[in-house]
């Protein structure tokens, strides 16, 4: 290519089922005039600003999306004044959080209490590097992107935990304290969900997985339904999003580890609570749905576009668990989390490696194998859902211990009858 052809560049614009192509014509041209390594920042900086264009407005969607959706499920009718239908209430909000005098605590730690704001928006953004929009068409297709999605996600909990500690409220010290908890808790059957994908498709490249899904014809989330359930409820954990949002737990502890954070600080915390959500909802689709194949739809209709409503599908169900269930207390989700997932998926790990290594050492058809490991599977998960119910009723109806209440010994009306029996008896 001799040079910058305008033709041949809006062909490529308009060619919708791959939008890689843009970007290796620009970069090509670079490539013909300037040096490799030119080339190569400016692929990053086109990926990093394709992604940055996308997040900016689909967060102040999702905000009216999800109060929208809420308040359908409480019979309400949620933002509908400023704008059609609404619209324009999130930038009226991110308008008056900028608006807002930024306070700080005065024993705080000045420096370390205006990082985490900032700080906050690293592992969201970074994330996103290795998700695939389609065949080749990712920032970062690594040979361990799933390595790297669990150690990136990992580290965002200690920023929460700066937050909590330099404010010097003992409110939001106990928020950081419970988000810590809660993370590395939920961590582990996040890591086992994944860990078995890994081990039955034999990578862990994020790309690698669903490219595996269209070459067997299969979604994961038949093969392993409770992988893919446990992954869900330790996602859910790890956004603290209701029903596990005890590190914000308003009736508790105000409001967590931002409880000391006003204006526009506060916004940036909620507004990568919400794009975690989305990234998170995006490697639920592309890990457990195919991602961006839909059994050959993906030839006709753009792969990112199918994974984008296989995304918003995901998302969906993450509105509607948090306008549907109860908070639980931090008691009931760590006893969940280590007493129901993570040997639940422990099981299923063992499962995935024996299954796998039927498949190569016994060579079966995987188009018959599949199939009857996708029901053996399906069977046990509802055994164990079906085991865990049984369980956690009985703990619930089990007889409480016998206790001693404080007015059966001081006052109450037996104690005032007792003194006025005595009174009586002494006249």
């Amino acid at each position: 290519m001799s040079g910058f052809d305008l033709a041949v560049v809006l062909g490529a614009w308009y060619d919708f089922r791959d939008l890689n192509n843009l970007s290796r014509l620009i970069t090509e041209w670079i490539a013909d005039w300037g040096p490799d390594w030119l080339s190569s920042i400016v692929t990053g900086l086109l990926g990093s600003l394709g992604i940055l264009a996308v997040i900016g407005p689909t967060l102040l969607v999702l905000i009216w999306v999800e109060r929208k959706v809420i308040a359908r499920f409480q019979q309400r009718y949620g933002p509908n004044r400023v704008g059609p239908k609404g619209l324009l209430q999130p930038v009226a909000d991110a308008i008056k959080l900028i608006l807002k005098e930024q306070l700080a605590p005065r024993a705080a730690d000045k420096l370390i209490f205006f990082l985490p704001p900032v700080l906050i928006f690293v592992p969201g953004l970074l994330i996103w590097g290795v998700l695939p929009f389609g065949p080749r068409m990712s920032v970062a297709d690594l040979n361990v992107g799933v390595l790297f999605l669990l150690a990136v996600s990992g580290t965002g909990v200690l920023v929460l935990f700066m937050a909590g500690w330099s404010s010097n409220n003992k409110y939001a010290l106990f928020g950081a304290m419970r988000a810590v908890a809660m993370s590395i808790s939920y961590e582990v059957p996040m890591v086992l969900a994944l860990l078995t994908l890994v081990v039955f498709s034999g990578t862990m490249s994020v790309n690698g997985i669903v490219e595996w899904q269209q070459q067997e014809d299969v979604i994961f989330i038949l093969l392993f339904p409770l992988s893919a359930i446990a992954f869900f409820f330790a996602a859910s954990a790890e956004l603290n999003r209701t029903p596990a949002d005890i590190s914000e737990a308003e009736s508790e502890i105000v409001a967590g580890y931002h409880t000391e954070y006003s204006g526009m600080r506060f916004g940036l915390f909620y507004a990568v609570e919400l794009g975690n959500t989305l990234v998170i909802s995006a490697f639920i689709a592309t890990f457990f749905l195919g991602g961006w194949w839909l059994w050959g739809l993906d030839q006709w209709v753009p792969s990112w576009i199918i994974l984008l409503a296989k995304t918003g599908a995901v998302y969906f169900l993450l509105i509607w668990t948090r306008g549907t269930l109860p908070r639980l207390r931090i008691d009931q989700l760590m006893s969940f989390c280590w007493k129901a997932l993570v040997p639940a998926t422990l099981i299923f790990v063992a499962v995935a490696a024996v299954e796998r290594t039927l498949l190569v050492t016994q060579g079966w058809d995987t188009t018959i194998a599949l199939p009857i490991m996708a029901v053996i599977n399906i069977a046990l998960t509802l055994g164990a859902v079906m085991l865990f119910a049984r369980l956690a009723r009985s703990e619930r109806l089990r007889r409480p211990a016998r206790t001693t209440l404080v007015r059966d010994r001081v006052g109450g009306l037996a104690a005032a009858r007792e003194v006025a029996s005595q009174a009586g008896g002494g006249d």
